[in-house]
């Protein structure tokens, strides 16, 4: 028995016909594209009949691919087949793929056929069709629900009629795999002209067992596997092709079949598909999701830093994905968080990194993703000026604003045990909260220059706050004094220097509006620059 799977993937039919899944030509040629870039053996373009336009995407695919061969679904009828042989008759590789029910459930509702009348229409579809390519598919529509009587009966005269593929589906995702193993099993044992066609299977996930069902097909001799990427498809889609080609993979020691596909351009198919129809994989999704290779757990992350294999089984490299990831959030623990900070070229003695990772944890509980930029800012708060005794410090401040008000501002400052609070009004947010400041250390200021930008994105992003003001020539002790801040206490640029320098290798950071609510440095993972 020949050991190679052939994949045949139906994304542009099966898929395309799920909810949200429509493509135009276009889209549908950059996806044929990238699907032969993965290695499938057979791509399903369309149903040529249904449409003008899945007439000519199939027509288009089949002219644009090399290697793969290209497929066109029709139901066993003449115009059907006409409409498909059209089509494919471009392609390098054309098949042509008829079906038709044979349940007893399907003939009587459906087809209002005997079962008679049903394989005599099979066998003379695929007879026509032989006429136009010498690659025919057929597919008993419903196989899992068909008597395995008359599904050997049918099997036998669809191959004497010249199918050289037949494809058992389980279209409605009823049968269990030990089910599915008997059919498959029952065709391979008692169709004595089985040798001369390959046993396909197309199974849908209604109760989440299509790729369970494949690989049981497999193991009862089915060699070709129709599969859509992602698993999309009708209601709840079909077998995730790049699930079915990674258990193969990674349990090569079990199945020992070989495949064509390259695996390492499952992740890029995937977001191509993403791409195209808008429709995001569930982060868990298997293989192609985005916590496929993301470890946030501390245990499982110390695992992962000791050796990968302790919760990984197979690489990220082999899909397409750069790195294994080590997500930063509420169940991270103190090892994984060193390793970000030396990743991110911070070198810091135990004492600083427990009181960073203190600080981290209590940031993560309140975002649900931390980003580098977050680390960034904890370290920078962390390693900025230290508050001395005469520097005065933000304690709370309340500011209320509006279009047809003045702005007015209550803080309180304090410096070591002395708190003052003070309020005033203004024609902003901002100039209000610096006038409050202002009769608090009795110093006036004149604000040139205020810039507030998001260090990170989101509800709980960091900010930083950058406020300058003239030099004055008062005491020394104007020289260092305090706006709004966390904590942290300013420094005033110096007359003729330049501003505080910043790291380098700092990454860029996007503003985001901030409805001119000036002083928003309540937060306490928010820092402050002022010069």
């Amino acid at each position: 028995m020949n050991n190679r799977i052939t994949f045949f993937d139906t994304t542009l039919r099966d898929g395309e016909q799920a909810p949200g899944y429509s493509m135009n030509i276009e889209e549908k040629l950059r996806m044929a594209r990238q699907l032969e870039a993965l290695g499938v053996d057979v791509l399903e373009a369309g149903f040529a009949i249904a449409s003008p336009g899945d007439f000519e995407s199939v027509r288009r695919i089949a002219e644009a691919l090399k290697t793969t061969t290209v497929a066109s679904l029709c139901r066993a009828l003449e115009k059907d087949i006409d409409a498909a042989a059209a089509a494919v008759k471009g392609a390098a590789r054309p098949r042509i793929h008829t079906f038709l029910a044979t349940s007893d459930l399907h003939l009587q509702y459906k087809l209002r056929m005997t079962r008679e009348a049903a394989l005599e229409r099979a066998v003379a579809a695929v007879k026509y069709a032989r006429r136009f390519a010498d690659d025919v598919e057929f597919s008993l529509e419903d196989a899992s629900r068909t008597d395995h009587d008359y599904m050997c009966r049918v099997v036998e005269a669809v191959i004497d009629a010249g199918a050289t593929t037949v494809n058992l589906p389980d279209t409605v995702g009823y049968a269990t795999p030990n089910e599915f193993y008997a059919m498959v099993d029952n065709v391979v044992r008692r169709v004595p002209n089985i040798d001369r066609a390959v046993i396909s299977m197309h199974c849908h996930d209604d109760l989440g067992l299509a790729v369970a069902n494949t690989l049981a097909g497999f193991a009862a001799g089915a060699r070709q596997a129709e599969c859509c990427i992602c698993g999309i498809g009708e209601r709840a889609g079909n077998a995730a092709l790049e699930e079915v080609v990674m258990n193969l993979r990674t349990r090569a020691d079990v199945y020992g079949l070989a495949y064509g596909i390259h695996t390492e351009e499952i992740v890029r198919t995937a977001k191509l598909l993403q791409a195209i129809t808008g429709v995001k994989v569930a982060p868990n999704k298997s293989i192609v999701g985005a916590n496929a290779f993301a470890h946030e757990s501390g245990i499982h992350q110390h695992g992962v830093m000791a050796n990968v294999k302790t919760y990984e089984i197979m690489t990220p490299e082999s899909v397409g994905v750069k790195k294994t990831e080590l997500v930063l959030g509420k169940h991270s623990g103190q090892h994984a968080f060193a390793q970000r900070l030396v990743q991110l070229g911070y070198t810091v003695d135990k004492a600083l990194e427990s009181k960073l990772f203190a600080d981290f944890k209590v940031l993560a509980d309140r975002k649900k993703t931390i980003e580098d930029r977050d680390i960034v800012a904890l370290v920078e708060v962390a390693t900025g000026h230290v508050a001395g005794e005469d520097d005065w410090k933000l304690k709370n401040y309340v500011v209320s604003s509006g279009n047809r008000m003045y702005s007015t501002a209550c803080v309180t400052l304090e410096k070591g045990r002395k708190e003052v609070t003070e309020s005033a009004y203004g024609t902003g947010p901002v100039f209000a909260s610096i006038r409050a400041v202002e009769k608090i250390v009795r110093h006036a200021f004149s604000l040139l220059d205020y810039q507030i930008n998001a260090a990170t994105e989101g509800r709980d992003a960091l900010g930083e706050v950058k406020a300058a003001s003239p030099p004055t020539s008062s005491r020394g002790r104007s020289s260092r004094r305090s706006t709004p801040s966390t904590g942290c206490s300013t420094r005033r640029r110096p007359p003729s220097g330049p501003a505080r320098p910043r790291r380098s290798s700092r990454p860029s950071r996007t503003p985001r509006p901030t409805c001119s609510r000036g002083i928003r440095t309540a937060r306490p993972t928010e820092r402050t620059h002022a010069s």
